[in-house]
């Protein structure tokens, strides 16, 4: 369940589940400025204990576990809203990921959000805007990770165009070093394998062009580093360079034998697969030279945090984007936005919604629930849940757009219980918003500005009453033969609605 906001924030936190190393950064938020505190990195190679399953083992499930018992003394006690965990593609791509969030959930106190590879790039991209200095030009943006590869183009701090391909250290590693041995036909594998991947995108980025590249992951920092300690330049990548080192490579033949200065012992099995993914990249864009930037993934959360409680939400942007590229009616939607919140408030404390989070889902639900209209009236709800789950919606993580669609699916006809029981315990509280969107929605049936009349809700357990004010169902025949088809509706769900 994605976390509700704290209010006044001081110190927040972000947690970049990577498929190669677990990231922590820990700040102080100040004038709408971040000033970072702490810093905490761990190699745990999470994607190298995905099975041809694509289930993690218990062994890399322990050493994440392990990991993020160290990271949990530093966010005990901050209060939910103000640490954000994001898992990447090791999450994204293992079929057992419920059984590590439950239990990473447990040992942290805050929820685990799996991003989209769309959405990891966007928020990398902000980190590194937030971090290099404001140019006008564009900039193109690249980070390895274990075991996909972003691709941003951007310009300030608006990303313009967004990719995630399936490509990664770790993955590669396992997949043609997984011995160590670094021969030339190895090599050429990993480095065909990465053209391949990057042709699907290579004719977008060149059409948008960049002034300057940047990488912004740990193989790109490590490939610059060995770089610089064999004389070709200060720390950024060039061409010249990578065939210097790919040729060095070569001659060491092992990975454990790669020894450059400011390499890490642990990164050396993952070098060789680095280089060859990068070395695709600087090919097929035709790079000449690439500065490495330390703000990525986990900066970007942090700022995307921070905007979240000043009001900057990206994900209203998004959704307001999405209503408008449907044609939803937006006075509409406003209308059954106020009548469900104005419910929710009403049922909140009985229902066990107090969490924000709650509220919110709601809101976004009433704001989106139309947008199947624009594909077809005849199973319109079913149409919406598509979109929006299937949808790259910015600033949504994949169980927030599970939930969202969910909401949109349920909002008329028959509630899909069997799917809201997949949320576990949070699926009875979903159910009781679906209640609360559906009443507001048949509120509004008669679309129009005419006043409605103030109604009382009273929630107990399975029960909902709604009272209307004297006589006015009577005088208002429609609403009353919905609300008693709705009554029907909820009974398949366990609900039982009285109508006052």
């Amino acid at each position: 369940m994605p976390s509700s906001q704290a209010k006044n924030l001081s110190l927040i936190a972000a947690i970049d589940l990577g498929s190669n190393s677990f990231h922590m950064v820990v700040a102080k938020a100040q004038n709408g400025e971040i000033r970072i505190l702490e810093r905490l990195g761990e190699k745990v190679q999470l994607a190298a204990g995905i099975d041809e399953e694509r289930r993690l083992s218990e062994e890399s499930i322990q050493r994440g576990l392990d990991c993020l018992k160290r990271f949990a003394q530093l966010i005990n006690g901050m209060p939910l809203g103000a640490v954000r965990i994001v898992g990447t593609n090791a999450l994204r791509e293992a079929r057992n990921r419920g059984e590590f969030i439950r239990r990473a959930e447990e040992i942290l106190g805050h929820p685990v959000e799996v991003i989209s590879g769309r959405e990891e790039a966007r928020l990398i991209y902000l980190g590194v805007s937030h971090t290099l200095a404001d140019t006008p030009g564009k900039r193109l943006v690249a980070d390895i990770g274990g075991g996909s590869t972003e691709f941003i183009i951007g310009q300030r701090f608006e990303p313009l165009l967004r990719e995630s391909l399936q490509m990664g250290c770790v993955s590669y590693t396992q997949r043609y070093f997984r011995d160590g041995k670094i021969t030339p036909a190895r090599y050429a594998q990993a480095y065909t394998a990465a053209r391949l991947e990057i042709m699907s995108i290579e004719h977008a980025l060149h059409r948008l062009t960049w002034d300057e590249a940047i990488g912004s992951s740990g193989t790109i920092r490590a490939i610059g580093l060995a770089l610089k300690a064999g004389g070709h330049g200060s720390g950024e990548v060039n061409a010249e360079g990578l065939a210097w080192l790919k040729r060095k490579v070569f001659k060491l033949g092992e990975a454990d034998k790669i020894d450059f200065e400011g390499i890490k012992p642990d990164r050396r099995a993952i070098f060789p697969a680095g280089l060859a993914i990068l070395e695709a990249i600087f090919d097929a864009l035709e790079l000449q030279r690439m500065d490495h930037c330390e703000g990525a993934l986990r900066e970007g959360v942090l700022y995307d945090l921070l905007g979240r409680h000043h009001h900057e939400d990206v994900r209203e942007r998004t959704l307001g984007s999405l209503m408008e590229r449907y044609h939803v009616d937006q006075e509409q939607a406003a209308r059954v936005e106020r009548k469900a919140l104005h419910a929710f408030d009403q049922v909140a404390d009985d229902w066990d919604l107090n969490d924000g989070v709650w509220r919110e889902l709601l809101g976004w639900a009433a704001k989106v629930h139309e947008v199947g209209l624009d594909i077809a009236h005849y199973h319109y709800h079913k149409h919406g849940a598509y979109l929006i789950e299937h949808s790259d919606l910015a600033g949504f993580s994949r169980e927030d757009q599970q939930m969202l669609a969910l909401l949109v699916r349920g909002h008329r006809r028959n509630i899909p219980k069997d799917k809201f029981a997949e949320f576990g315990d949070d699926g009875i509280k979903l159910i009781r918003l679906c209640v609360l969107l559906r009443f507001a929605i048949l509120f509004h049936h008669i679309r129009g500005t005419q006043e409605m009349p103030q109604v009382t809700l009273h929630a107990d357990g399975a029960q909902l009453d709604v009272l209307f004010p004297e006589n006015w169902l009577e005088e208002n025949q429609l609403t009353q033969a919905d609300f008693a088809q709705e009554a029907e509706w909820l009974t398949r769900v366990g609900i039982v609605l009285n109508i006052h």
